[in-house]
């Protein structure tokens, strides 16, 4: 094939076109009192102006569709749509056209698929096309290059071929923070912050963490009755930002197995869907989420059952489990002690013989305590001695409870379950996210 043509001296014509939704484009109004100078130039330009409605000139009333003037912005995750067309410039018929197209970034290029009787050699008469619509979703961020073939045969059957290039940027649509807290009962919650860096607003569709293999997810984002927490319907102008919260448990079999919860770090992703310019969808996922790793010291405290509210001088029992999250076995000594004088809210001391625990194992008590104080008051120190090794730990975290007087109603008190607390502290996590197409 000879490709040494000008493209002026070739038989065929190509014309590339984006195929992109119009924009709302309101009137702006320039006016001034009629008695000054500029008053009838500014009028008369006013009755000239496509978007100004006739009889009201001086009234910005309405908005109106404009046309795509430009290429404009292309964001990671959104199609881009283009329309090809191969015109036959001459006056007889040229044969053997075709057309393909091939999308080329900084790192791969792809052949856009085209429609099955448009990527065969056809012939066109004279005046005739050959058009076609090519789509695909970006799925890189930086500088694309559409490159269109057209193939043809002159009427001495010699083949011919020439191409078009044309340069597009692809750029970033959101930035993704996502927060971690380890919390209580092995549980963890996601706070993500997104933030809207295109030039115009977009509506988030939805937001959604596809938790991996090894948790389970709740969204935190709707109000009992279904409706959302957002009442601006999640629409995000230019550099605002959203927050999304979740809470992210591992599963049971994940759960009772120290090692296998240390090793259980991602937790998903986030599914990210928007809507911009006229309803133009874009997707997104983030990279897998790493949590912070659970740090436990050689013991680990759960509360597995107490009540939030109690009365005053009525015992308060609650049950705990201690797990021996080290590889050597111990023998352990419970003591719960209480100060006598006015400053400790509570009484009721103990101290027994919790007998060994197996490493990985786990050994389950109550204890109970006699409030003697209104308010919130905490329940601690627990100490716990490990008599194989004369090794002391002291729990400064254990519970908290709310007691109030004699005339509070009883049904209006409620049991939580499930309530624990960690001898090791929470740290958040802090981390931007990279973005990638689904």
């Amino acid at each position: 094939m000879n490709p040494l043509l000008e493209q002026s001296e070739h038989l065929l014509a190509l014309k590339v076109m984006r195929l992109t939704r119009p924009t709302l484009v309101g009137p702006q109004v320039i006016t001034c009192e009629p008695k000054d100078l500029p008053h009838f130039s500014l009028r008369q330009s006013l009755e000239n102006e496509g978007t100004t409605v006739a009889g009201a000139e001086t009234l910005a009333v309405g908005q109106f569709m404009l046309l795509p003037q430009s290429f404009g912005n292309i964001y990671l995750g959104e199609t881009f749509s283009s329309y090809i067309c191969v015109h036959n410039c001459t006056s007889h018929a040229v044969e053997g056209v075709s057309v393909k197209a091939d999308l080329q970034s900084n790192s791969t290029r792809i052949s856009l698929p085209m429609h099955e009787n448009k990527s065969k050699p056809a012939t066109l008469a004279s005046d005739e096309t050959l058009d076609d619509v090519i789509r695909y979703e970006v799925k890189e961020i930086g500088t694309h290059v559409l490159v269109c073939e057209v193939n043809y045969v002159t009427l001495a059957g010699i083949p011919q071929y020439f191409r078009k290039f044309f340069k597009f940027q692809v750029l970033k649509p959101l930035d993704v923070t996502t927060k971690f807290y380890n919390a209580e009962m092995d549980e963890i919650y996601l706070e993500a912050q997104i933030q809207n860096i295109t030039t115009g607003p977009f509506c988030l569709e939805k937001v959604e963490l596809d938790s991996s293999e090894q948790y389970t997810v709740t969204a935190l984002n709707t109000l009992p009755n279904g409706e959302s927490v957002f009442t601006s319907k999640n629409m995000l102008q230019p550099k605002n930002s959203c927050q999304f919260l979740y809470c992210i448990k591992p599963k049971p079999e994940i759960a009772k197995d120290i090692n296998l919860l240390r090793m259980a770090n991602n937790v998903g992703k986030l599914d990210i869907v928007w809507r911009s310019n006229l309803g133009e969808k874009g997707r997104l996922q983030t990279s897998p989420l790493q949590r912070l790793p659970f740090e436990y010291k050689d013991v680990r405290l759960e509360i597995i059952e107490a009540l939030n509210i109690v009365k005053i001088g009525e015992p308060f029992t609650f049950l705990c489990r201690i797990t021996n999250t080290t590889d050597r076995p111990m023998d352990l000594i419970v003591k719960l002690p209480t100060v006598l004088d006015f400053n400790c809210p509570y009484t009721g001391s103990a101290e027994f013989c919790l007998g060994p625990v197996d490493p990985t194992q786990q050994r389950e008590f109550p204890l109970t305590i006699f409030p003697t104080k209104l308010g919130l008051i905490k329940v601690s120190p627990l100490i716990l001695i490990n008599t194989l090794k004369q090794e002391q730990y002291t729990i400064d975290k254990v519970v908290n409870v709310f007691v109030v007087d004699d005339d509070y109603h009883e049904d209006e008190a409620f049991q939580m379950n499930k309530f624990v607390r960690y001898d090791s502290a929470s740290k958040p996590q802090y981390e931007d996210q990279s973005l990638q197409v689904v």
